[in-house]
């Protein structure tokens, strides 16, 4: 228990004073999340209210797979993205291999079926909700997307948060293609891993608290937006 108390202790310690190492890894984490999520949010969302609004053959098996596709193992991720990446890959001579790159990559492919599936169950409500009105002014099946994306915006702030928080936990893809690099390609989580290996409690606790925080923050901050953004609809 003291062990514990002085890890806690030395890891408060090392958040509270912004020491240079952590500091760095929680930057590069937030760069390659927030990233991530961005550009999984440019294809997930037209993705998914397409879905909600296309009616083509096979249209229930795509939708089933997406949804299936949430539950993508990390470490396979990872694996299918080094195969990629490496020298013998097809990608290998863009050399994004052991760089954030491809950290990114791989937590795009993770984050882009939970993005796409929950905007396909949010946009397809609002479809049977303006479906008549959209169609009665005329409105292309683009239009009425984007439409339906603009009016379930704060809805939609929940894909964001269930992307990052896929994002910004894992583990497995993220160390396969990144390589858990020191001032390279070290996150949170590696960092994590790495550390308690290593029996480096304080700064492994540190790093915990930090992604934590980072997370309730990011939380706290959606919940408001969704707050206030829905009375001003009102």
């Amino acid at each position: 228990m003291t062990d514990f108390s002085d890890a806690l202790t030395t890891a408060l310690t090392l958040v509270a004073t912004m020491d240079r190492d952590l500091t760095e890894i929680v930057l590069l984490s937030l760069r390659v999340s927030l990233t991530a999520v961005a550009i999984a949010a440019i294809i997930g969302l037209p993705l998914g209210a397409a879905l909600a609004l296309l009616r083509f053959p096979g249209r229930k098996v795509v939708i089933v797979l997406m949804s299936a596709l949430m539950g993508l193992p990390p470490v396979v991720v990872g694996l299918a993205v080094y195969l990629l990446l490496s020298r013998s890959g097809p990608f290998g001579t863009f050399g994004l291999l052991f760089n954030p790159g491809a950290m990114i990559l791989a937590q795009v492919i993770l984050v882009i079926p939970i993005i796409a599936s929950l905007t396909q169950q949010v946009t397809e409500d609002l479809w049977h909700e303006y479906e008549e009105q959209l169609q009665s002014l005329g409105a292309s099946t683009m239009e009425s997307v984007w439409t339906l994306l603009w009016d379930g915006r704060y809805s939609l702030m929940t894909a964001h948060l269930a992307g990052f928080g896929r994002a910004s936990a894992e583990v497995g893809a993220v160390m396969i293609v990144g390589g858990n690099i020191d001032h390279v390609t070290r996150v949170m989580t590696t960092s994590i891993a790495l550390e308690v290996s290593k029996g480096d409690l304080p700064l492994a606790l540190g790093l915990g608290l930090v992604l934590i925080f980072l997370s309730l923050c990011i939380n706290m901050g959606v919940h408001s937006l969704q707050t206030v953004g829905r009375r001003w609809q009102r």
